[in-house]
Formats: C-alpha cells, structure tokens, sequence
C-alpha cells in the first residue's frame, strides 16, 4: 500500500485530502502542529470512511527542522497542503511569509531526501490575480505581482512559496528529480468534517447564517468546493500528464458573495442578509480594520479563470455551486446545534 504525508491535516483542506486518500486506498501519514487535535481529525474522517488502521499522526512545526525526516520516512507522495491562512492583515507580513515559503522549502527538501516521487502542493489563485483589477483571467501561466501596492501578505505568501517550490524543482541535481504539481483553488467552501468552525470559510458561513455579517462585498469570483479540491489533489498524485504543472480547481464561472446570501435565503436561512456593502465604505474603513483591508483585493473585480485543462486532465466537472453553498451551511449548522 502507498503511503502519502499530508502537511495541515487538521485544516479545512487537510481533512478531506485524508478522507479522500483512504477512500482510493492510500495509507495517510497526518502532520499536525500539536498531537492534541489526532482525536478531532480521526473521528471526522470516520464519518467518511473507517482508516481500518491506515492512518497515523506526526508532529511538524512548519518554522522548525525537528521531525521532517522521520516524518517522510516510507513515503511514497506528499501533499504539502499546511501553510498560513488569514484574511486579516497581519501588522508584519514576515508573519505570513516566512511560515509559508520556509515550510514549503523544508516540506520539499525533506521529501528529495527521503526518495519520494512527487508532491502535490496547494497553493491558491492569489498567487495568481494579485495587483490584477477590472475583470481578471486568471489561466496557467498567471502570476500575482508582489510588488504592486495593493497585494496583501497572505497573497504575497501564496505566491512566494509556489515560486520557491517551482525554483526549488528547477533546480535539483540531475539524479532521481522529484517531481511537483501545483494545485490553484479559489475561496474554498463545502462542509466542515471535524466541526471545527475556526477557519475562516467556516467562519464566515457561521457568521452569514446568524446574521452577524450586516452587509456583503461587491466582489465577484470563482470558487472551489473543498471536496473538488480534495479530488484533484490525490488524483494529481500518480496521474502521468499533470507532472510539472499547475491546475486551476474552481467553479467555471464567478459567483458573487451576495449569491451565496440569495442561495441561503431561498433555503430558508432567514437571519442571512444580502444587503451590499458601498464600495467606498469598505475602503474607508480599511484605514481602520486589518480584516476589511484583507478584502481590499477582492471588491469591486471579477476574477475568472480558464479551468479546462484541469477538467480535461482529470476527467472531472465542478460541483454546482447551489450544492457547495446548502452542504457548507448545513455543516455550519449541525454544528451550532450540536448534533456532530
């Protein structure tokens, strides 16, 4: 049985990368930051699938050289999905860039250490429209401009770490190449397995249908269903033609923040507001508030990305995006009401 290291498996993301690995026969080998949260991630894949003994944790710290070695060892792939994720701006980027690009340089220098044959990164389509304004195409071969004023830390990070690991690729000595793919979601949705309401997807689901969130960016993207983004990650693993490149997985086209609201409504989430929020507003009290200037990036631009060559090398079509947003929700809520 091949055995895969997952990097943030306690993560939104993490999780369902897991879950989907076991279901296609993979042994999983989870890094967390702390073994205190095995427990949480166990019982939450279990409600997709029984591990049946082919899941086991270790402990990594994404700034510390401690335990990637032994971490890798009998490693056949990694997906290195751990990295910092915050909407809020933090007062020193460093915060978010140096975990980010020397995580990913550890994750990866480990992995040729070891003999593993490919990794499978999750980077972001920040790393792809920042400094980008109007409507934004996103496809392949698009870079975020770090050096443009209005590029965030988290998107600096995105970018900085994908360009480290492709420059890390680049440049390997001629013997066994480890091999890299590079999968670019958008804003990710869909339910929660462990429960845990803390990142920021969850978060802001949370906060929509308790009617915390008074009013709604005019921000139109595309989006990914972490499901979809689970599924591309561990079919990257082994398939031939995905070597060396990197994949767009979101819906074909861009859905707005207030469709998200509508969707909710029209289900009955009756404290779910759609009111939208003024352009200007937002602006101004980005002066103010670190998670409003996080925003910034996104009001006012539609962010669309050509996605075929993911459809076409995987076999595989976008959940629909009704069904991300019912299914994240009804996470949310079973949640709230206890009933995990």
């Amino acid at each position: 049985m091949k055995k895969v290291l997952v990097t943030g498996i306690s993560g939104f993301v993490g999780q369902h990368c897991a879950a989907e690995l076991l279901k296609k026969g993979y042994a999983v080998r989870g890094s967390v930051r702390s073994l205190s949260k095995t427990d949480e991630v166990t019982i939450g894949i279990k409600k997709e699938i029984d591990p049946k003994g082919n899941l086991e944790f270790c402990e990594l710290d994404l700034m510390k050289d401690a335990g990637w070695d032994k971490a890798m060892e009998g490693c056949d792939y990694l997906l290195h999905i751990a990295s910092p994720f915050v909407v809020k701006v933090p007062k020193d980027e460093n915060e978010l860039i140096k975990p980010a690009v020397e995580g990913t340089l550890r994750a990866l220098k480990a992995a040729k250490k070891a003999g593993v044959k490919r990794v499978v990164l999750t980077s972001s389509t920040v790393a792809m429209q920042g400094g980008k304004h109007g409507i934004v195409k996103l496809n392949q071969d698009s870079w975020t401009d770090v050096n443009e004023k209005t590029v965030t830390a988290y998107f600096k990070s995105k970018t900085l770490a994908e360009k480290s690991a492709w420059e890390f690729i680049k440049n390997q000595n001629v013997d066994t190449k480890l091999e890299l793919v590079v999968v670019n979601p958008g804003p990710i949705y869909g339910p929660t397995l462990t429960g845990n309401l803390a990142t920021e997807a969850m978060d802001f689901f949370k906060k929509l249908i308790t009617g915390k969130v008074p009013m709604l960016p005019r921000a139109y993207s595309v989006m990914s269903d972490v499901r979809d983004v689970a599924t591309i990650h561990v079919a990257a693993l082994e398939n031939e033609k995905a070597n060396g490149k990197r994949f767009i997985v979101t819906s074909e086209k861009p859905h707005a923040i207030q469709e998200i609201a509508q969707i909710l409504i029209s289900d009955g989430y009756d404290k779910v507001s759609s009111k939208l929020a003024p352009t200007f507003l937002l602006k101004f009290m980005a002066k103010f508030n670190d998670e409003a200037k996080g925003m910034l990036p996104f009001i006012g631009n539609t962010i669309e990305a050509d996605i075929s060559e993911t459809m076409h090398t995987f076999n595989w079509k976008p959940m629909p995006f009704e069904k991300t947003v019912l299914d994240a929700a009804k996470s949310v809520k079973a949640v709230l009401n206890g009933n995990t």
